[in-house]
């Protein structure tokens, strides 16, 4: 079956799925409740029984995404609209219980073609009809699993079918009391546990219940192919003779018993599903341009290799699945996959074929793309974290915590591509899926493996459900809450289902048992000592999350964090755990994300009161989208209090700039030394939370992004704001020669001074002192504060790295930003291709710095901001006499006039149209 499905190099290819005889039943679906329909299922798949009365339904999708489209519901992500639809705690569980049915037209087919319907994930069991017969004859339960059926006899023979799935939700439901995963209960299930409530979002009514992934039908001959997996070992040391490393098993090897550097070895295997009551033989291959096998020694052939195909003659039993291991393949000059950052992302696409023997057409394929590189990890005794290598070389991890993309489980290829942009844009090089949520999905990784992301991926349990400490809010206590789910044979079978699912992307970095927790002994010894090492092998399995075998905790505490807005010197001088899985902050949006989901009426400044407990308090609706506890606190007061939510949100991204600055180069100020990498919590939400997030929901960056962005360069100039040491980070592989470190500061009416100018030399993955700036700003800042610019040059004196830090005044407050004059930059913006503008901003030597202007391309039409849309730099300050260029991509739609508007602290909004 074609369960892997992955794209090479572009990112849309539309005639992908039919070219594999495959297509998704994706439109077209009707659904009515339970409640309402009394026939059984043999007679709803009647193409006779009438379903005129019911709704469209949307699939993949769940019962909330159908009644969101039906408008039977109101948006759940504004305001309180999420109060207004009925739980499935009071309501039970027949309330959320639904028929789907779908028409689809495939004819009975001739010969030995055979038929298939495949269902990626429902939630959370279901019986399945077809044409009056039932499909499934073992129940079909949980979240996590993958399950095809042989539908050829059951076709009728005009081509008209009848498709009926009734879908049952989880059991049980858990109650949404306000703790984290509700009372608990919903990790008795396997699926995810988010969906009864977490502190950075509100239940979801339904649970997500419906045919939440994709339905698929698919023709193959007698012989099905089911599973590929390719696994690729790199030899990238110059080892052995002449450069040449060691082989694995030399004396089985032909004359040549040396590999040469830089090439690769390829492992591969199938499942072959043999459908026939008689004994298949045929051929399995693939094709690979300058791949090769090794003659065994002995051999009396004059041939050392065969060259471009890999292939292996087999014998199937009759209605058998048979496991298939190809010949390995040597691939000379192997272009390898790196994470961002690092190196290029390179691919290798590969078709797998079954030939039956005396026959020419292939019975099946499968499309396949793979990256070739290796990842190991080792614990580092010196900082106690483990280090991540790939391809031998170190990669100091920053990364982002992923919850999912969307709550009710809207996924496409779009937003994905857009997510993982944004992850690849702010610098980082690892996503972790946290243990809450679910297994991604294929065209996430497909994303990961274009982008560059490494990703950690967890199984499903938290140590919130299943037992890690005492709570309160839990209905079950800590010992029975350890052996959740109820079905561990479910969960192994789930699990292994995954990570056949999965295994084939280069961005798969790690296994992980479990958030904050491990599994119960029962799965994990199975789960770590069989299934991994049998289905995958290659990867690193972590127990939990926040392990000492990943981060030795000599702090104490549950070994991660800390959470909430932090003063920004505390990255810097506050060591926390050596690869600390989850530090996070704040991260509200500005004004226009605010009110996409904020009532009018609602729109209040929080406030903030040392005399009060908790110090700040929000509006309802604030609060309700999980604004209070992480909030801003007295970090706004220095900027000048709020006048409105306007100014709020100005001020917030000032705040979010430096926050997520300061963290990641606080970390990479320490790389090596205490730190081997960290993850921040979180980079996303999938519901409009107001905490922890670079982008919106409606993918929407903020300010969050942009600092990390800037404190993520691979090579980097910063300023430590204790010490006000100038350092250098490289985290790349080569040395920085002769490079040159300029330091200057500027006061609020523009006026210059030279701090700084010298030569400096900074070793491979190091961090580099270079000098200290720190008397002198503190006597220049000390009145008003002001600003302090950085460059990094090359040889030629052309610019590696940039980064403008605004400094307080002596008594900590932002008093000169207050009253800074107008800086009134002239702004243009060309038009470089469609879907991409170069926007100009220029600034005149007689102005003072044109201070933090945050660019915008917008619908000419309505003034609403183009979403996604993709900067090289935003909130950007001018310096006097200089101009700023800045890119931005977004999706390019027909009737949709582009325009540019920029707003800035100490410049009018100013829109521009754009010149072609």
């Amino acid at each position: 079956m074609k369960h892997t499905l992955s794209l090479f190099g572009l990112l849309f290819l539309a005639g992908l799925l039919s070219a594999q005889n495959r297509y998704e039943l994706n439109s077209g679906w009707k659904y009515a409740p339970i409640s309402n329909v009394k026939d059984t299922g043999e007679a709803i798949s009647a193409a006779s029984y009438s379903v005129e009365t019911w709704k469209p339904a949307v699939v993949p999708g769940t019962v909330l995404t159908s009644q969101l489209a039906n408008g039977d519901i109101p948006d759940p992500f504004y305001g309180m609209n999420n109060e207004l639809i009925p739980d499935i705690y009071n309501t039970g569980r027949e309330y959320y219980t639904y028929w789907f049915v779908k028409n689809f037209t495939e004819t009975q087919p001739k010969g030995n073609e055979q038929v298939w319907l495949t269902f990626r994930g429902i939630n959370y069991s279901c019986d399945i009809y077809l044409n009056g017969q039932k499909v499934n004859k073992e129940p079909y339960e949980g979240m996590f699993l993958r399950k095809s059926f042989n539908i050829t006899a059951m076709l009728t023979k005009d081509g008209n079918n009848r498709l009926a799935v009734i879908v049952h939700p989880v059991d049980p439901v858990g109650e949404p009391n306000g703790g984290q995963g509700g009372d608990g209960v919903i990790a008795r299930n396997n699926s995810h546990q988010y969906v009864a409530g977490w502190d950075w979002i509100q239940p979801i009514r339904d649970r997500n219940t419906g045919i939440w992934d994709k339905v698929y039908i698919e023709k193959t001959g007698l012989v099905n192919i089911m599973n590929p997996h390719v696994v690729t070992q790199v030899y990238y040391k110059p080892q052995g003779i002449n450069g040449r490393a060691p082989v694995w098993n030399s004396s089985t090897l032909h004359i040549d018993d040396l590999i040469p550097q830089g090439s690769a070895k390829i492992k591969t295997g199938i499942e072959l599903q043999n459908t026939s009551d008689r004994k298949i033989s045929g051929t399995v291959s693939y094709r690979l341009d300058s791949i090769y096998t090794l003659v065994p020694k002995g051999s009396k052939s004059k041939e050392k290799h065969t060259v471009g195909t890999i292939y292996k003659k087999v014998t199937l039993e009759p209605h058998s699945v048979t496991e298939v291991e190809l010949p390995e393949g040597i691939l000379k000059n192997a272009r390898l996959w790196y994470p961002a950052g690092y190196g290029e992302q390179n691919l290798y696409s590969i078709r797998f074929e079954f030939v039956e023997n005396r026959q020419t057409a292939a019975s099946d394929s499968e499309n396949v793309t793979f990256g070739i590189r290796e990842i190991k990890t080792e614990f580092d005794t010196h900082t106690g974290g483990m280090m991540v290598r790939v391809n031998g070389e170190k990669i100091f991890i920053k990364g982002g915590n992923w919850i999912i993309s969307d709550a009710m489980l809207r996924f496409s290829r779009e937003r994905y591509d857009a997510e993982i942009r944004y992850h690849r844009d702010m610098n980082l090089n690892l996503i972790r899926i946290w243990g809450g949520a679910l297994t991604e999905r294929p065209e996430f990784y497909e994303a990961c493996d274009r982008y560059g992301l490494l990703v950690m991926q967890d199984f499903w349990m938290s140590g919130d459900c299943n037992g890690r400490w005492l709570d309160p809010k839990k209905k079950d206590d800590m010992q029975t809450r350890r052996k959740y789910p109820d079905n561990h044979a479910l969960f192994l079978e789930s699990a292994a289902d995954m990570i056949k699912m999965i295994r084939n992307h280069p961005s798969l970095a790690l296994w992980c048992g479990g958030n904050e927790i491990m599994p119960p002994t029962s799965i994990l010894l199975p789960l770590r000592d069989t299934i991994l090492p049998k289905l995958d092998g290659t990867r690193t399995f972590i127990d939990y999350s926040n392990s000492d075998q990943m981060s030795y905790n000599s702090i104490g505490g549950n070994g991660d964090g800390p959470y909430g807005i932090q003063d920004p010197n505390s990255f810097w001088q506050e060591r926390t755990f050596p690869f600390n899985s989850e530090v996070g902050s704040v991260g509200v949006g500005d004004y226009e994300s605010l009110v996409r989901f904020i009532p009018e009426s609602n729109m209040k400044v929080p406030v903030y009161n040392t005399a009060t407990s908790p110090r700040e308090t929000a509006d309802s609706v604030w609060t309700y989208h999980t604004y209070t506890g992480v909030g801003y606190n007295q970090h706004i007061a220095p900027y000048g209090d709020a006048v409105d939510v306007r100014d709020f949100a100005r001020k917030a991204q000032l705040v979010n700039y430096n926050q997520y600055r300061a963290l990641i180069e606080g970390f990479s100020s320490h790389i090596w030394k205490w730190y081997t990498g960290t993850i921040i919590w979180k980079t996303q939400n999938p519901w409009t939370s107001m905490r922890g997030q670079m982008y919106d929901c409606y993918l929407d960056p903020n300010a969050c992004l942009f600092g990390l962005r800037k404190g993520s360069e691979s090579v980097h100039i910063m300023c430590n704001p204790v010490t006000g040491m100038v350092m250098v980070v490289n985290n790349g592989f080569e040395q920085l020669r002769d490079v040159t470190v300029v330091v200057k500061a500027y006061d609020f009416d523009g006026n210059e001074t030279e701090l700084m100018e010298i030569i400096a030399y900074v070793e491979a993955s190091d961090a580099k002192n270079i000098s200290s700036v720190k008397s002198s700003i503190d006597k220049l800042f000390a009145e008003k504060g002001g600003f302090l610019y950085l460059q990094l040059l090359d040889e030629s004196r052309r610019q590696i790295s940039d980064n403008f830090y605004w400094y307080a005044d002596s008594t900590g407050n932002y008093s000169g930003l207050k009253y800074m004059q107008p800086a009134d930059c002239s702004v243009s913006a060309n038009r470089i291709a469609d879907g991409k503008i170069e926007i100009t901003l220029s600034n005149n030597a007689s102005n003072p710095i044109s201070f933090f202007n945050r660019l915008a391309v917008v619908d000419a039409n309505t003034d609403e901001r183009i979403l996604p849309a993709f900067y090289d730099d935003n909130y950007v300050s001018v310096l006097p006499g200089k101009e700023v260029r800045v890119m931005v991509e977004y999706p390019h739609k027909q009737g949709v006039v582009p325009r540019i508007i920029v707003e800035g602290w100490n410049m009018k909004p100013k829109t521009v149209d754009i010149w072609r």
